[in-house]
């Protein structure tokens, strides 16, 4: 496959992926049609676009490219796990290792702070060196949160060759856009084609 230089505006978020900023990670890398593949956590650039749109970062975060790895690296334990949800088999022990790292990386509780001339409050610190262990526990904790949930049923991987993405179903709907839906009915019609011309 090579890479299609593709903004992630032009595919619209799968169902789901407006509940559960998981499903969003997940789908960062997308199989296309043609051979194409768009990764939008392929550079640290990119990388660094996709937490800053998702509220994860800010836009200077300066994403290097071993930060960029390491969320490339839990996206793929994350499919694991999504993949081992959807058929219904025991989960990869070192995609479970690798969230759970995840998860632990980021403290939970604020810390308290005492200001001259207010006094004590609580805070979250946040230094630059710490903005990619909370984007990757946050990302665990809300993959955790959908593997545990109700929703967890509705989870499904995209019925379009070559799509890659996972979605929660509505319905009987099991494709995670338009387009592709379109694509596997145009595909099922031309098989169903082959077949009485054959």
């Amino acid at each position: 496959m090579r890479d299609a230089p593709v903004d992630d505006a032009v595919l619209p978020p799968a169902p789901g992926a407006e509940d559960y900023l998981a499903v969003d990670f997940v789908n960062s890398a997308v199989a296309l049609p043609g051979g194409q593949f768009a990764d939008f956590l392929g550079t640290p650039g990119g990388t660094n676009q996709w937490l800053f749109d998702r509220g994860l970062a800010p836009a200077d975060a300066g994403v290097r490219e071993m930060c960029a790895s390491q969320l490339r690296s839990l996206r793929e334990n994350l499919r694991s796990l999504f993949a081992a949800r959807v058929a219904g088999v025991p989960a990869l022990p070192a995609a479970l290792s690798a969230v759970n790292d995840a998860l632990s990386k980021a403290p939970t509780a604020a810390l308290l702070r005492w200001d001259e001339r207010t006094g004590p409050y609580r805070a979250t610190p946040c230094p630059t060196d710490e903005i990619l262990d909370r984007a990757l526990a946050t990302l665990a904790a809300n993959a955790a949160d959908l593997l545990t949930s109700p929703d967890a049923d509705r989870l499904t991987h995209c019925g379009s060759t070559p799509c890659n993405r996972y979605l929660l179903r509505h319905g009987r709907r099991h494709w995670c856009s338009t387009r592709c839906g379109d694509r596997a009915r145009a595909a099922r019609s031309y098989a169903r084609r082959t077949v009485k011309a054959s």
